[in-house]
């Protein structure tokens, strides 16, 4: 079956970002020996260097690709997740610049298989337009990344509309992603484990993100907007979507008026996408209630928790999908939700 990566990752350390950055702001962040333009953590993520994948460069991701095998990578940042704590708006705008015209100069320039997401800096809506317009039409990315923790408001907040507006007319989709980063957003600094903060954190900041773009009513105003929430799995939808629906019953015509259907009719509508975890257990009973038309294959790499390419395998085997569902899983529906020929 052909593999499309709807979730890969680079590292897009601060030394190769400061050659695309405006000098006026090249260098910004704290210097302590080194220098980082992003806020950071101490959380040993890879157990000593004991977990992830050595995936560093072009060729790197290239040759990934091979033990899949996969036919296209759509790449995310990694140290870029953050973006939504830093604070200067200034440096927010030229810091998504630089990594959106890294990403061309060095990825989709070498190859045309490595897709880009693009960074915006949300904290300046305007900017964040233009930007999105830039790396889209310019720069030939295929959708953009919103923070799912950080920013002063959440995603659903009318304060990004404009943002919103322009990828549908764009035709582009625009992917909340999860990050560890900042635990307290979601409820995890009271925990001294990463395990314990990681467990908590995706599926939390999903949760939180995909309850406000719903109840504020983001489907319904841009009823052509591709939207994805990724790196949390999928089987948490279940759960939410029921107790979104109730509590929508309840209280959604006073409190979210811009949600004028119940919040599981948006999912079923087709533009809504998660990042499946080929482990989940329960991704049978995703389908059966929301059919598999929403659902992306994502690799992971490089990051600590990436089970490539043995995730390709273990889903291919599941016999509790069709290999009409598993063709959907891991090719079709990325290439709608991107836009992919």
């Amino acid at each position: 079956m052909e593999v499309i990566d709807a979730d890969g990752h680079i590292n897009e350390g601060t030394t190769a970002l400061a050659e695309y950055m405006d000098p006026a702001f090249r260098e910004y962040g704290p210097s302590q020996g080194f220098r980082s333009y992003y806020p950071a953590d101490a959380w040993d993520r890879s157990v000593r260097g004991s977990l992830g994948h050595n995936v560093r460069t072009p060729e790197d991701w290239l040759a990934a690709m091979k033990q899949g095998p996969m036919e296209i990578a759509v790449l995310f940042p990694t140290q870029g997740l953050s973006i939504g704590w830093i604070r200067e708006t200034d440096f927010a705008a030229a810091l998504c610049r630089a990594y959106n015209d890294f990403f061309h100069a060095q990825y989709t320039r070498r190859d045309a298989r490595l897709k880009g997401i693009a960074l915006l800096p949300m904290q300046d809506v305007p900017a964040a337009v233009r930007e999105l317009r830039r790396a889209v039409e310019e720069l030939g990315m295929v959708g953009a990344m919103l923070p799912s923790v950080g920013l002063r408001h959440p995603l659903g907040h009318e304060i990004y509309w404009p943002v919103y507006a322009e990828a549908e007319r764009l035709n582009c989709m625009l992917a909340s992603h999860a990050t560890v980063r900042g635990p307290q957003y979601f409820g995890a600094d009271i925990f001294d484990n990463f395990i314990e903060v990681h467990t908590l954190s995706h599926a939390f900041a999903q949760m939180t993100q995909f309850a406000s773009m719903i109840f504020r009513g983001v489907p319904e105003h841009f009823p052509k907007l591709r939207l994805g929430f990724m790196e949390a799995g999928c089987t948490w939808a279940p759960f939410w979507i029921d107790r979104m629906d109730e509590e929508w019953g309840l209280r959604g015509k006073l409190e979210a008026p811009k949600c004028r259907r119940k919040p599981s009719d948006y999912l079923r509508q087709g533009n809504i996408y998660f990042g499946l975890e080929a482990g989940e257990q329960s991704i049978a009973e995703m389908v059966r209630r929301f059919g598999d038309d929403n659902l992306v294959f994502a690799s992971d790499i490089p990051h600590w928790d990436s089970e490539y390419p043995e995730n390709i395998h273990e889903l291919a085997e599941r016999t509790d999908l069709s290999d009409h569902s598993k063709r959907k899983l891991f090719a079709t529906n990325a290439r709608i939700l991107y836009g992919l020929k």
